[in-house]
This record gives C-alpha cells, sequence and structure tokens, in this order.
C-alpha cells in the first residue's frame, strides 16, 4: 500500500470514528481491509479508498468496523465487577429504585452480560438496563445475538452458566449457549460513534464501562470521551477503563481509586 493510500485512510477514520491509525500499521491495514477488496471485485487498497470516498456512508461503517478490533471476554478484570456490585448495593440502600449502565465499546457482548449477571440478583424488583454500545455493526450483531461457544464461556463459573445460559442445539458437533431471554431485555444494543459529541444519552448513569476503547485515540479525543463521561456518570460512581490506559496528562474531575479505576465527584447517596 503506497504512503498516500495509508495516509488517506488514516485521515478517514480519525475524522469520521476519532481512530487514530498509527505510522507502521501499513501490513495491519491492508490485512484488515483485504476482505472488502476481495467482496468489493477490487484490485488494490487505492481502488477501495476512491469506493469509500464516493460511497453515500454504507460503506464508511463497513470500513470501519473492518478496522475495528474486537476482542472480550467475559468477566474480564473481574474487580471492576465487584465494584460494580458494591455501587449497586450502596444505591440501592440508599433508596434509588431506577438504575442505568452503560458499555462503550461492548464488541460482541461478553462485558455487558457479565455485569447484567452481577446485577441482576442485587436488583431485582428494581428497574435496571444497561446500554451497550460499539462503532461496529457486526458486532453488535452478535452481541444482540447472545450466543456463545463452550470456549468462550470458560471462564463463567458454573451457576452462572446454570442461571444465565441455555444449551442449543450442537451445530457442527460444537455445543452452543444463548444468553437467557431475561438477562437479554436487560441490555440495549445500539451503534454509537464516540466521536460524534454530545452523546445521546442524559445520564445520570450508575457505572460506565469504556475500556480498552482509548487506546485507538489521541489525546484530544479521549479527553473530549472523559468530559461526556463526566457529564453522564453519577456522582461517587465509577468508570472503568483497561489496564493498559490511563487518564494522565487530561484534565479531568474523575478520581483514581486504582488502576484502571475511577471514581466520579461527590458521594454515593
Amino acid at each position: 500500500m503506497e504512503q498516500e493510500t495509508f495516509q488517506a485512510f488514516q485521515e478517514i477514520a480519525y475524522q469520521k470514528a476519532g481512530i487514530y491509525l498509527r505510522s507502521g500499521k501499513t501490513a495491519l491495514l491492508r490485512a484488515r481491509l483485504a476482505r472488502r477488496l476481495r467482496e468489493l471485485r477490487l484490485r488494490s487498497e487505492r481502488e477501495y479508498l476512491d469506493r469509500l470516498r464516493s460511497d453515500d456512508g454504507d460503506e464508511l461503517v463497513l470500513f470501519l468496523d473492518a478496522i475495528s478490533t474486537n476482542f472480550t471476554q467475559f468477566f474480564r478484570e473481574p474487580d471492576h465487577f465487584d465494584i460494580l456490585a458494591e455501587d449497586a448495593e450502596a444505591l440501592r440502600a440508599g433508596g434509588q429504585d431506577r438504575f442505568r449502565f452503560w458499555c462503550a465499546g461492548c464488541s460482541s457482548g461478553e462485558e455487558p452480560y457479565s455485569a447484567a449477571m452481577v446485577l441482576d440478583p442485587l436488583l431485582k424488583g428494581r428497574d435496571w438496563r444497561i446500554l451497550a454500545t460499539d462503532l461496529s455493526t457486526r458486532a453488535l450483531a452478535r452481541a444482540a445475538e447472545g450466543v456463545y461457544s463452550e470456549e468462550e464461556l470458560e471462564p463463567l463459573p458454573p451457576a452462572l452458566r446454570r442461571a444465565y445460559l441455555e444449551p442449543l442445539s450442537a451445530g457442527g458437533g460444537r455445543a452452543r449457549f444463548a444468553v437467557s431471554r431475561k438477562l437479554r431485555e436487560r441490555v440495549a444494543f445500539h451503534r454509537l460513534n464516540l466521536a460524534t459529541r454530545p452523546y445521546p444519552m442524559s445520564g445520570p448513569l450508575d457505572g460506565i464501562f469504556c475500556r480498552n476503547v482509548m487506546i485507538y485515540f489521541d489525546r484530544p479525543m479521549r479527553a473530549a470521551l472523559v468530559e461526556e463521561v463526566e457529564r453522564l456518570l453519577r456522582p461517587g460512581t465509577h468508570l472503568f477503563i483497561g489496564h493498559s490506559e490511563t487518564l494522565s496528562g487530561i484534565e479531568t474531575r474523575l478520581r483514581p481509586e486504582r488502576p484502571s479505576v475511577y471514581r466520579g465527584q461527590g458521594e454515593i447517596r
């Protein structure tokens, strides 16, 4: 791929989604776009760039899907879910009956479903929902389906598997399991471009997961995202980010409590 072509893709990714394709990622980008070139029967990345520039918007979504990395697993960073449970218990004890949570960059759904498994026994009889968003329509479709393999469910304790997963008939010799309807009804999946602000939620939100998302953003984009989190997060509750991420260098009122965990200004009440 010519450097000029790479830089053009770089500019589109940043302008449309705030994603910064760092220099030296030419080979990775070529590999990510190979499927789109095959499906469109195009001969080069330059032809694809011309197609992208003339598109009415549908191909842009597929381009952003292609360059997005969607890795996750159930109960990744389990201490985050312990803190989420503590916050929910404190809010419930204070008399709160309506709860809203947000998982930004939810990928294929394991994160919001993990949160839902934690919250379900704590908030029975309460009005609670999880908003799960991602840039990738491909990932969101899989998340909404809520079907996972035996290997993907390995991090789940047996009690949670029995309570929230239903076995499906094996296809191709592989066992598959579906998230129970009662849990899926608590999670709403929507596409959201974090580069487009303000975000459509009004808040306050009782917990926000934004893990391994900011690694794709430069400092101005991260600062803008954190500003929106501050607006939306209920005082005293928490923002959870990836362990490879930090808010260092960003002016924020969020207080670091431990690596990857930040508390909103004020106290839970």
